[in-house]
């Protein structure tokens, strides 16, 4: 819905109207899997919270693969969700190791978010290096097959690292850094959010959602290229979970068939969109990350007439 160009596109209701989500269909299956991958024992929540917003946005079916402590405790805090332990350290930190229990999750999911709940950064750079191993063995499916690859936090703290080992990604990321994120991405403090977002985009050939901009990828998908202003928002946004939330609707989103820059635009759309319902509601400030995920399904019902 947009092509490069020197301005932003506004994202508007009118917009996203004239962009509509895929049909939801009949059944679970036809709405996409996703697989979250996080969830550290003392972070279990940013895992909760991206989970279900990721069911909030339409996503059929929901895995977690998260530190073994608190995996079950996961699955029943979110009776939807299906709940894997992985291997962590004694701190209760994720490791990058015993990927082969979610080796059927992955081959099966439409979009796999990694980085809700991570805490350790050399360890979440083992992680990564694992998954984009797996996927350059000879069992990995073909290309076209694949997730699309959401990543958030202290997912993003790793890439810059493992930049020249990104083959098997690029091309199908999403990125979910805020400014202080995206200063990591480019190695420099952020001075003009507009241009650097559009920078992370080129530089790690992705979709890029930051602080209420969207860029796409120049040469890539006709569809993601582009650049794009979201048009509402809150201060409240400002508040812990609130970028698990965002990380969880796109990656839904995206689950259902979207291609990776509608998913950025409309996620983003409506992760503002509920700020400014839940301040109306209850005060500019107070509102919490899990009632940002709630105001989900009517924001794209009003959003669908």
């Amino acid at each position: 819905m947009s092509t490069r160009n020197d301005s932003p596109t506004l994202v508007t209701p009118s917009l996203l109207r004239d962009w509509p989500l895929p049909a939801p269909g009949e059944d679970k299956y036809s709405r996409g899997a996703v697989l979250m991958v996080g969830g550290g024992r003392t972070t279990p929540g940013a895992a909760l919270l991206a989970g279900m917003s990721a069911l909030r946005a339409g996503a059929g079916k929901l895995t977690l693969a998260v530190a073994e402590s608190v995996s079950v405790q996961l699955g029943v805090a979110l009776p939807e969700c299906g709940s894997i332990g992985l291997p962590e350290n004694a701190g209760g930190s994720v490791t990058g190791e015993g990927l082969d229990r979610i080796d059927s999750y992955l081959d099966r999911s439409d979009a796999l978010l990694v980085g809700p709940g991570l805490d350790d950064s050399g360890l979440t750079e083992d992680l990564l290096v694992a998954l984009l191993e797996r996927e350059e063995s000879a069992d990995a499916k073909p290309s076209g097959e694949r997730p699309a690859v959401v990543l958030d936090a202290y997912a993003l703290g790793a890439l810059p690292k493992l930049e020249d080992r990104l083959g098997p990604w690029r091309g199908r990321m999403i990125l979910t850094p805020n400014p202080t994120e995206a200063g990591i991405l480019l190695g420099r403090e952020v001075d003009h959010l507009e241009s650097d977002v559009v920078e992370v985009a080129r530089r790690f050939d992705a979709v890029v959602s930051c602080q209420g901009y969207i860029a796409g990828p120049v040469g890539g998908n006709p569809q993601d290229s582009g650049l794009w202003k979201i048009t509402t928002g809150y201060g409240g946004l400002g508040t812990s979970g609130s970028g698990d939330v965002l990380a969880g609707t796109i990656a839904g989103l995206r689950a259902r068939g979207t291609s990776d820059a509608q998913a950025a635009c409309w996620g983003t759309h409506l992760h503002a969109a509920a700020a400014d319902r839940l301040a109306s509601k209850l005060g500019p400030l107070g509102f919490l990350a899990g009632e940002l995920a709630e105001q989900l399904p009517a924001l794209m019902l009003e959003l669908d007439t």
